[in-house]
C-alpha cells in the first residue's frame, strides 16, 4: 500500500497542476484565466464538502488539543504553498516549475540542521550539490544563449515557487504531527477544513477579485474542476498515508520522482520547448533526491 501511494502521489500531483494552469492561465478560454487565490480556496472548500459524510463518525472530541493548533498551522502553512503554487503556475512553464521543486528536500535539509540539529553526511551534500546542479540543466535553455544566472531567480514564477516550495516542506512537517496524534484520514479532513479557512481568509490579498465573475467563469469548468478536486484530494491523502508509513525527509526526496512528469506534462499540454534540456536537469535533481536519501539512513 505505501508503495501504491506512492506512485499515486508521483503521477497525481502534476496532472493537478496541469489543471490549475488550465484554469488560471489568462489564456484559458475566452473567458480568460481565473484568480489563483478562488481557485486554491475552491478546490479547499469543495474538498471539505465532500469529505464530510465519511468524517461524520470521527469522535473528534477525543483527540488531544495539540491536534487542533497543529491543524491550524498546517491550514496557514497549506493555504499559503498551494497559493504561491498556483499563482506561480498562473504564468510560469511547468517543465521548469516542476523540477525546480526538488529544491524542497534542500529546504528539509536545511530545516534539520537548524531546527533538529541533523547534520547531513557527505552523500546528503552531494545530493545537496547535484539539486542545484540539476537546476542549471533546467534553467539553462538555448532561448537565454545557453548562459545560466542566479539573477533567473529574480523572475516572478520562480520566486512564487519558491516561497510555494518553502511553505509546502514547512507545512508537511505540521502535517506529519497530526498524522501521529490521529490517522492519515483525520489528517486529511482537517487538512481540507482548515485549508479552506485561511484560503478564505487570504482572498482579500487578491486585489480587484470578482466573486461574480469567478463563479461565472468557474460554472464554465466544472469538468476541469472535478478534476482537480480529485486530484488533490488523491495527492493529499496519498501524501499523508506515505508519511504514515517513512520519514517526511525520504517521502518529499521521493516525491521529486515526479518532475520527470511534469517536463513531459508541460511538452504534451502547453507545447513547452526545451524538453531535452529541462528532462537532463530533472534526471539530475532526482539523483540528488536519491543521495539525500541514502545520506540520511
Amino acid at each position: 500500500m505505501t508503495l501504491l501511494a506512492l506512485l499515486a502521489r508521483i503521477f497525481v500531483n502534476p496532472l493537478s497542476n496541469v489543471l490549475q494552469k488550465r484554469i488560471c492561465a489568462s489564456g484559458t478560454g475566452d473567458a480568460g484565466g481565473q484568480s489563483p487565490l478562488f481557485v486554491n480556496f475552491a478546490t479547499y472548500f469543495l474538498l471539505g464538502l465532500s469529505v464530510i459524510p465519511s468524517a461524520w463518525n470521527v469522535p473528534w472530541t477525543s483527540f488531544p488539543l495539540s491536534l487542533w493548533s497543529n491543524a491550524v498551522l498546517v491550514g496557514i502553512f497549506g493555504a499559503l504553498g498551494n497559493g504561491f503554487l498556483v499563482k506561480s503556475l498562473q504564468s510560469g512553464e511547468l517543465s521548469v516549475l516542476g523540477p525546480v521543486n526538488a529544491y524542497k528536500s534542500v529546504v528539509g535539509l536545511v530545516f534539520g540542521i537548524f531546527l533538529l540539529r541533523e547534520i547531513p553526511g557527505s552523500a546528503g551534500l552531494v545530493g545537496m550539490a547535484l539539486i542545484v546542479a540539476g537546476s542549471y540543466f533546467v534553467l539553462q535553455t538555448p532561448e537565454r544563449g545557453g548562459r545560466f544566472s542566479l539573477a533567473l531567480f529574480r523572475r516572478k514564477d520562480l520566486r512564487l515557487r519558491i516561497a510555494a516550495m518553502i511553505f509546502a516542506a514547512v507545512e508537511a512537517i505540521f502535517v506529519k504531527k497530526v498524522i501521529l496524534l490521529s490517522d492519515p484520514n483525520v489528517a486529511f479532513y482537517l487538512w481540507c477544513w482548515s485549508g479552506a479557512v485561511f484560503s478564505l481568509l487570504f482572498l482579500p490579498f487578491q486585489e480587484t477579485l470578482s466573486w461574480n465573475r469567478e463563479f461565472r467563469i468557474g460554472a464554465g469548468r466544472i469538468p476541469l474542476y472535478l478534476g482537480l478536486v480529485a486530484s488533490v484530494g488523491v495527492m493529499q491523502w496519498s501524501t499523508n498515508y506515505v508519511f504514515d508509513h517513512m520519514p517526511v525527509g525520504y517521502a518529499l526526496a521521493l516525491f521529486q520522482l515526479s518532475a520527470v512528469l511534469s517536463v513531459f506534462y508541460g511538452y504534451v499540454f502547453f507545447r513547452e520547448k526545451h524538453i531535452l534540456y529541462k528532462l537532463l536537469g530533472s534526471l539530475v535533481m532526482i539523483g540528488g533526491s536519491i543521495l539525500i536519501i541514502l545520506g540520511s539512513r
